[in-house]
């Protein structure tokens, strides 16, 4: 069995030139030290010092092993000042999945932005609608929108999310424009991968069920419908703001907008945070995304 203490304080009182040398290094008394000393000697049976009352050399048997442990001191010493430097930068691979039209068009250049501060990272981004268990799938970090469920999952929010129910101009001069949601039964409600939409009743959360002949789960072919009058669609503001605000779309049913939806950045619940996590989550939050 090996004696850590006492190899720590041999390397020591040589490298200091004295007991009360390297006392004052390891925080300790000179008597303490002195006793290690004795210790590791009667452990490996030869004597490694010389001491005087005002000289202290080694012997031939203290050089050759002075000289392995000060290697084997100096490696732990490196390790520790790696482990401390790998903790402090980003490294590895940081694996991210965001839904697909807002990952690409607001998360990747951030993602993208961070990568090119650190060089010794990687990053793997997956775009999908799917809800990804990031935890079974391996993911660092998850951009989630809306309502999040209770979860063992770390949430931090990122900005505000508004969803709209839109028409086209040209469809609301053909069909009456709905003032409640019961009048939602006779419009063509364009779908995506749900088959209900989400809205506030007196400050209550409430789901609708809607029914229509088109549905397809892209944010993007659903704008494209909607623009081109085939109905009525529910869809997040970064798709329709432009479109709202020079006139081609038109909202409606403002009074029922879900008050309490976010997007969030997610991540699983760890005791030490990687720096990579850390670091990537703390950026996200200060460059305001939208």
């Amino acid at each position: 069995m090996q004696h850590w203490d006492r190899i720590e304080a041999f390397v020591e009182v040589v490298r200091r030139g004295s007991f009360a040398g390297a006392a004052k290094r390891l925080g300790v008394s000179s008597s303490h030290v002195s006793r290690l000393v004795a210790r590791l000697e009667t452990q490996l049976e030869t004597q490694l010092l010389y001491r005087t009352t005002r000289t202290l050399r080694l012997t031939d048997a203290g050089s050759v092993y002075f000289e392995h442990c000060a290697q084997l001191f100096d490696g732990f010493q490196e390790a520790l000042a790696a482990i401390d430097d790998y903790q402090q930068q980003p490294s590895g691979v940081l694996r991210l999945t965001c839904a697909s039209t807002f990952g690409e068009k607001y998360i990747a250049p951030v993602v993208n932005d961070f990568l090119a501060r650190h060089s010794r990272l990687q990053v793997h981004m997956e775009f999908t609608n799917r809800r990804v268990d990031i935890v079974d799938e391996g993911f660092d970090v998850a951009i989630r929108t809306g309502a999040l469920p209770d979860s063992s999952l770390i949430a931090r929010r990122l900005c505000d999310r508004r969803e709209y129910v839109v028409g086209s101009a040209e469809y609301f001069e053909r069909h009456a424009r709905p003032h409640t949601l019961g009048e939602l039964a006779a419009h063509n409600c364009l779908r995506g991968s749900l088959d209900h939409w989400a809205f506030d009743v007196e400050g209550q959360h409430r789901t609708q069920r809607v029914q229509g002949g088109w549905r397809a789960n892209s944010g993007l072919a659903l704008l494209d419908a909607v623009r081109k009058g085939l109905g009525l669609a529910q869809l997040p503001d970064y798709y329709v703001e432009e479109d709202l605000a020079s006139g081609r779309l038109v909202s409606v049913l403002d009074q029922y907008a879900c008050a309490h939806t976010a997007v969030w950045v997610v991540y699983p619940r760890h005791r030490h945070l990687s720096p990579k996590v850390r670091q990537f989550v703390d950026f996200l939050i200060e460059n305001r995304i939208r």
